[in-house]
């Protein structure tokens, strides 16, 4: 008798620990939900969904060379007064002025001064003077074989110059080859592009960046797209400021933003930045960027 009455005493007291433990959980629960819940929703930057201008590129490289070129050997003896070199000319001017004749500018352009080569006898006594148009400069580049389909005349391109490392200028595509060379398997073309304050000296190395296929598309910034495995998400904003998680199909990317193939409609809301801080069905305070 006093064993089951023993084994009754430990039986309580063992619910009677398990139900005081429930029962204490529950409460500090409910009063960490309770202070929480009081913290004001982040501030999250949000965008709209629209459409934007992308287009796929070719990326390739050439030289400046400028639109007409004409040179003149001339002895040193010959000249009658200084010439003015690196000057702008009109054509018809008088570009130098000789013992017996005077030589003027075909076209307008700059005028330079090139020395002969120093294993020339001739280069102590003579120099050779250019006068370069280079308001139109040109370009022939090697397109790879793969991309022949794509290049037509007209195609615009961005072009980068070693002098001017954040300074995009613009060009086009004035002419293309009507066959691949078989040495390179590449198809010809080349790139004119306006150069009217002469800001792109001939002989400059360019980057060259083709745009074709170009077309209007969804896209948003790359900074709103959350990558899990080989999946794509991104955070939708509902008008009660709550946000969905919502999978994705990507197309390509171009200057920070990514193409959007499905998934998402043009005006819907989106989290744009700061997804670390950001879960499933949680309220945000909206900002838009």
């Amino acid at each position: 008798m006093k064993i089951s009455k023993k084994i009754i005493s430990i039986i309580s007291i063992f619910f009677l620990v398990i139900v005081t433990v429930i029962v204490a959980r529950t409460l500090i629960g409910n009063h960490f939900k309770k202070k929480f819940s009081k913290w004001p929703a982040p501030e999250t930057y949000i965008g709209i969904v629209n459409e934007i201008n992308f287009a796929n590129r070719i990326n390739t490289f050439g030289t400046a060379t400028p639109a007409q070129t004409r040179s003149y050997k001339v002895e040193k003896y010959e000249i009658l007064s200084p010439i003015n070199f690196n000057q702008k000319i009109k054509k018809g001017e008088v570009i130098a002025k000789l013992k017996n004749r005077s030589i003027t500018a075909p076209f307008d352009g700059v005028i330079g001064k090139r020395f002969f080569s120093e294993d020339l006898e001739v280069s102590t006594t003579s120099i050779l003077i250019n006068v370069e148009d280079a308001s139109i400069i040109y370009s022939d580049v090697n397109i790879p074989e793969i991309f022949a389909p794509f290049v037509q005349i007209g195609l615009p391109v961005d072009v980068k110059v070693s002098g001017y490392k954040d300074r995009i200028f613009v060009g086009k595509i004035d002419s293309h080859g009507s066959r691949i060379n078989e040495d390179t398997r590449s198809l010809e073309a080349r790139i004119i592009i306006e150069n009217l304050s002469f800001e792109i000296l001939p002989g400059s190395l360019l980057e060259f960046s083709i745009q074709y296929n170009l077309r209007k598309s969804l896209g948003i910034p790359d900074t709103a797209i959350l990558i899990e495995g080989d999946k794509s998400y991104v955070f939708k904003v509902t008008g009660g400021n709550k946000t969905i998680k919502s999978e994705i199909v990507t197309g390509d990317r171009l200057d920070g933003f990514i193409e959007i193939i499905k998934g998402i409609d043009s005006g819907e809301k989106i989290v744009s930045e700061g997804l670390k801080k950001i879960s499933p069905n949680s309220e945000i305070k909206p900002i838009i960027k």
